[in-house]
């Protein structure tokens, strides 16, 4: 993980905070002076102004029922940032980002290894997702030529993206579960085969599930669901 995202995960000051005060020279990784490009495995001593800092003994879990209009930073003199919507007893963080025309499962956490984990590519974690599509040009409607076609792969200008699952759920609906995570990746996928989506839903990490949980409510994950994510 990068060297902010440790220092602002172990509590110290928020990850902008943790920029400023790397490049002012105030962090170092085991006594040698660090810059914002280090990134650490967590077996490092850090310090910040000389003193030590450690991640948490005990880490929390969290999933939220993300609403449509949220935005997943942290600044709070955004009206729509995540921090002005969601009370929670302590400081946790996003794992990756939900568009803020998207909606559903958010999970955040202060467990710096399992954020690198499930935002690294090498290791495949699934996310299911439900999507409303609107054709555009006069395009029928979506069908399972459509699902074969996203479960391919799709050439949506910088990539190709990877081979994935995609099942319909009913007229212009369908779910789609990916092990990747490119910036607004189905939209650019549903667009390059001529629909518009119109919804999109996040329902599912890796086997924990948003379930019944209430818009702009959380939760904390169960010990079997946390154990599903760090194993």
């Amino acid at each position: 993980m990068r060297l902010s995202q440790y220092v602002s995960i172990a509590g110290a000051c928020s990850k902008r905070a943790a920029n400023r005060l790397i490049s002012a020279g105030k962090v170092c990784v085991n006594g040698v002076l660090a810059d914002n490009h280090t990134v650490i495995n967590g077996s490092e001593s850090i310090t910040l102004g000389g003193q030590l800092i450690t991640l948490p003994d005990h880490f929390s879990y969290v999933i939220y029922n993300k609403p449509v209009g949220i935005d997943c930073n942290y600044r709070s003199q955004d009206p729509a940032s995540l921090i002005n919507h969601l009370d929670l007893p302590k400081r946790l963080f996003p794992v990756g980002r939900l568009d803020k025309d998207s909606h559903g499962l958010l999970l955040l956490t202060d467990d710096g290894g399992l954020c690198h984990r499930l935002l690294s590519p090498e290791f495949h974690y699934r996310k299911t997702y439900h999507v409303s599509v609107r054709p555009h040009f006069n395009k029928p409607d979506i069908d399972v030529q459509f699902c074969r076609l996203m479960e391919q792969g799709v050439d949506i200008g910088q990539a190709v993206t990877l081979p994935c699952r995609v099942q319909l759920l009913g007229a212009n609906r369908f779910e789609i579960v990916l092990t990747q995570g490119l910036n607004r990746q189905i939209r650019k996928m549903s667009r390059a085969l001529g629909y518009h989506v119109i919804d999109l839903q996040r329902v599912e990490i890796s086997g924990c599930k948003l379930g019944e949980l209430p818009e702009g409510k959380w939760r904390s994950l169960s010990d079997k669901e946390v154990e599903l994510l760090v194993n």
